[in-house]
């Protein structure tokens, strides 16, 4: 079995044989939790894929929310890739520097739910590209600002309304892709103040069950992806909507549907940063 849409990724040989191609922009979209204490655009400064942008998930984003790395309006997410150098024709390659576990994929996402489908993510990320040898740069790309119109698909998010509909609905499978701890509620969340547990009906798919973590985090093959949806009991011709701590490693299982041709799964945006934090939410342990 091939995956039905490969255009989805691409290889680390592909974007060497590419790289400088005039309707190509190469984001760097990493992104860490406090906890680890890590800056992401630091790193960046110091050491990236040549010709490539930082695209901060936290800039890029809701910035009035008090929950993390909201979607924008179409309105500012349109400002700011223009910005970036990115525009309506322009294929984008997203990566990130922990190969690609979850802050590629959210930004793939993002620019899908905002009608740019041109769109893939560097398989392997940034340590394949490294251990490969491939050169990085520490250069500021220079920026020509390019027309970029986005169309927003609804269809694509879901609010927190929607989602507390639907722990009686069941309009939606909700899969959580958070560590089984943290689903259980054995686990402590990274973040203080929030409680522990799962939403009431959730499945739980690890999205590290995704990807070959021995092999820099690459997506599993087709029929490797297809028995693992399947045997955590998800029915491929309902609707889906994946969540995880804050909306980043929900990508993962929505890549990986659209790779086997399911292309209409939703992320929960809050995820259980919003859930957890709230004392009016339903709780399953």
């Amino acid at each position: 079995m091939e995956y039905v849409h490969p255009e989805a990724l691409v290889s680390t040989d592909w974007l060497a044989d590419n790289l400088g191609a005039s309707d190509i922009e190469i984001i760097d979209a990493s992104f860490h939790l406090p906890a680890a204490q890590r800056n992401a655009q630091a790193e960046f400064a110091a050491n990236h894929i040549p010709g490539a942008v930082f695209f901060d998930i936290d800039d890029i984003a809701d910035t009035d929310s008090d929950l993390p790395h909201m979607l924008p309006s179409p309105e500012k997410f349109s400002s700011r890739v223009r910005k970036l150098g990115i525009g309506s024709e322009t294929h984008v390659i997203c990566y990130d520097s922990n190969g690609g576990p979850g802050a590629a994929m959210r930004a793939w996402w993002t620019f899908r739910i905002f009608g740019h489908d041109r769109v893939s993510v560097l398989s392997g990320g940034l340590p394949k590209w490294q251990d490969e040898d491939r050169p990085t740069s520490t250069d500021e790309t220079p920026i020509i600002e390019k027309h970029f119109f986005s169309k927003f698909d609804p269809s694509l998010v879901l609010s927190f309304d929607q989602i507390m509909a639907n722990v009686d609905s069941h309009e939606y499978q909700m899969v959580d892709a958070r560590a089984e701890g943290r689903y259980n509620g054995t686990d402590e969340e990274p973040r203080a103040g929030m409680r522990k547990g799962h939403i009431p009906g959730a499945i739980n798919l690890p999205f590290q069950k995704l990807m070959d973590t021995e092999n820099f985090m690459v997506m599993r093959p087709a029929d490797d992806l297809q028995t693992i949806i399947s045997d955590a009991c998800i029915d491929l011709e309902k609707p889906l909507v994946s969540s995880c701590g804050s909306g980043v490693t929900a990508a993962p299982l929505v890549l990986a549907l659209y790779l086997l041709g399911h292309t209409r799964a939703a992320i929960y945006d809050g995820s259980w940063t919003e859930w957890g934090s709230r004392d009016d939410t339903p709780i399953e342990v």
